[in-house]
């Protein structure tokens, strides 16, 4: 499915490696969230998942924000007295930062270069992997308007950062930056924002050096075990490996195992086994 020329609220870019750059494009709002960037949004990830040509998505914001979360007035205020225009738009939110983001089988990474509020935790959660400029903003201003962390950021902060980061933070509305927000396990890496893009595409080029079922399956996996028991995650967990055993038409694994024990090329490191082509 192609990506519509004429979006207005988000830009995507697939460069010649197979990075899909997505950006939220709203700069003079701070990238904040109206019911056209969640409906341009579905239609993007929906379209890069069927996209040979993407192989890693990243999203990023236009400006100095990556989203300074919901539009008040065209999100909230102008869908109060519409319910068929509140469902909508409250519904493809959830389904491109919860459910596509969630359960992608491509790797994503969220490229954080500036200010990141409220609604836009939820996209920022559902991102397999956060690097984020070391000056980043981020906050939970939902008490300064006399509401709470709504949707579901309530939740997605509290499985993020540990209990009494997310209570404070929510409660007193104050900011903090991006070393604080690895610290708290909201983001994975921070760098100065003049090396922001550099590290994000590196670590793009590392994620698709791996079998890409392979990681497909690592994402599939992790995210699910996570409310199991242990019997079920371990009934889960071999019934998995089986599948992508049956799933990885570059026996990735097969390969793994002659080059290290026939052949004697590969030892496990960070580097990942040879590509099917090189084998």
């Amino acid at each position: 499915m192609p990506i519509r020329d004429d979006l207005t609220c988000v830009k995507v870019e697939i460069d010649d490696e197979g990075i899909a750059w997505v950006t939220f494009n709203r700069p003079e709002k701070r990238n904040a969230m109206n019911p056209t960037l969640h409906y341009e949004m579905e239609e993007v990830l929906m379209a890069l998942e069927t996209d040979p040509a993407a192989k890693v998505i990243v999203i990023t914001g236009a400006g100095n924000s990556w989203s300074a979360g919901m539009d008040l007035r065209e999100y909230f205020r102008e869908t109060d007295n519409n319910p068929e225009a509140q469902f909508t738009s409250f519904t493809a939110n959830k389904h491109w930062s919860w459910d596509i983001l969630h359960n992608s089988r491509k790797p994503s990474i969220a490229m954080v270069n500036g200010y990141l509020f409220g609604g836009a935790f939820v996209a920022l959660a559902n991102c397999d992997i956060v690097v984020t400029a070391e000056d980043a903003v981020y906050g939970l201003s939902e008490i300064n308007w006399g509401i709470i962390p709504g949707g579901i950021v309530s939740k997605v902060i509290v499985d993020k950062m540990p209990f009494r980061n997310a209570m404070f933070y929510s409660m007193t509305g104050r900011t903090f930056d991006g070393r604080k927000a690895v610290e708290m396990n909201l983001a994975d890496i921070a760098v100065p924002a003049d090396k922001l893009r550099e590290e994000t595409v590196a670590l793009a080029r590392e994620l698709m050096e791996k079998s890409p079922v392979a990681l497909a399956f690592t994402k599939q996996a992790i995210r699910n075990v996570v409310n199991m028991d242990v019997p079920q995650a371990y009934e889960y967990l071999m019934t998995k490996i089986q599948a992508l055993q049956f799933m990885d038409k570059e026996k990735t694994r097969n390969r793994g195992m002659e080059e290290f024990l026939d052949k004697k090329t590969y030892r496990p490191g960070l580097e990942a086994v040879s590509k099917e082509e090189d084998s």
